[in-house]
């Protein structure tokens, strides 16, 4: 799976940019057209690259000093060809009107990963609060 690491970890540094930049579709593209992403700090899950890409850009907007830092990543199952589980830890910085950098969060996230059209896509990623 040496090849998929890599699909995935230019996925993963994609999808950081995109959302940081304020490209929702982009980043709902890192979905599958029927992907969940789950976070504690948001009350209901978000479901499907239509409300994806509503959350991403209501993200970018409220946010727009905000970078997500992917670290950590391994493919921590590999479950077939075309599917498996990958795991990162995902910090969310911010500069401030001064110019100083602070850790706003600290996260894991764990990723369910499959082919979708020939590209890995993420079916459902589930954020946890460290």
């Amino acid at each position: 799976m040496t090849g998929a690491l890599l699909e995935i970890l230019n996925l993963l540094g994609k999808q950081a940019h995109a959302i940081d930049g304020g490209a929702a579709r982009q980043w709902a593209e890192t979905f599958t057209p029927d992907g969940v992403f789950r976070s504690p700090t948001y009350p209901e899950p978000v479901r499907g690259r239509e409300a994806l890409t509503e959350f991403a850009a209501a993200f970018a907007a409220n946010n727009p000093r905000a970078h997500h830092i992917v670290t950590n990543v391994c493919i921590d199952r590999e479950i077939s060809a075309d599917e498996c589980h990958v795991k990162a830890n995902l910090l969310i910085v911010r500069t401030t009107s001064s110019d100083a950098v602070a850790i706003d969060r600290v996260t894991t996230i764990d990723d369910n990963f499959v082919r979708h059209g020939g590209l890995w896509r993420i079916a459902e990623r589930v954020v946890t609060r460290d």
